[in-house]
């Protein structure tokens, strides 16, 4: 621990200009997948449909290998920045999509049918009834996209864009031990106040009843919410 120290202290400019860089990246990158992902999300989940492409979406996201991803985007992209913004987007849609989808149609029908007997229009209803009942499990797979992009935009120094991976890279080419360490002790840092920050909105954003009960063990979900559609959802 003590080179990881020496080694920041000695090259505390390029320390925090990575990660800047990285910080940059995944933070436009998570912004992307929430546009794209987050609409579509919830408008599917509204109508009752799309499961067919939430489940697969979900199932397709674990499949393919970030390097994969960057590997497909490097012919379009090139050695610039949007290559591995295009892998780290299409990285975080899966959670996005799968949980928001989940998140509005496990919201109680009968709460939904109340605010429509209220004479509260769709769009009305999916703003202020389904999209604040969702907004937890929406929040966890925000959560989960944000620490998978983090840790997967070390892979930027492969196409010599920077980020913390250049520590990395750099440390394995003229081996280097404290620069590796380096690297990697900073990004399982930003992946964990990622992971942390985003716990905390998603706890604000669970409603009070709902806390309670996952108190007494009634809701008990982990820090990665992997929600599941049911078959009755799938037929819908």
């Amino acid at each position: 621990m003590s080179g990881v120290l020496d080694f920041i202290v000695d090259n505390h400019a390029a320390v925090v200009q990575r990660t800047l860089e990285h910080l940059e990246f995944s933070a436009i990158s998570l912004a992307i997948a929430l546009l794209l992902a987050l609409p579509v999300a919830l408008w599917l989940a509204h109508t009752g449909k799309g499961s067919f492409l939430a489940i697969n979406a979900s199932n397709v996201g674990r499949a393919l290998p970030s390097l994969a991803l960057i590997a497909l985007a490097f012919p379009w992209g090139g050695l610039h920045p949007q290559t591995v913004i295009f892998a780290l987007v299409l990285l975080g849609i899966p959670p996005i999509l799968t949980n928001a989808y989940v998140g509005v149609r496990q919201v109680d029908p009968d709460v939904v049918e109340a605010a429509k007997g209220m004479g509260m229009r769709p769009l009305q209803v999916l703003r202020v009834v389904e999209l604040p009942l969702a907004a937890p499990v929406i929040m966890a797979g925000i959560r989960t996209a944000s620490v998978q992009i983090i840790a997967t935009a070390t892979l930027g120094a492969l196409v010599a864009i920077g980020g913390l991976g250049t520590f990395i890279t750099d440390g394995l080419a003229i081996s280097d031990t404290s620069s590796i360490l380096t690297g990697a002790l900073l990004v399982a840092l930003l992946a964990i106040v990622a992971d942390a920050g985003f716990g905390v909105l998603e706890r604000a954003a669970t409603p009070t009843g709902v806390r309670l009960e996952r108190g007494r063990g009634a809701l008990e979900t982990g820090p990665v919410a992997e929600p599941t559609i049911t078959e009755k959802e799938s037929i819908s």
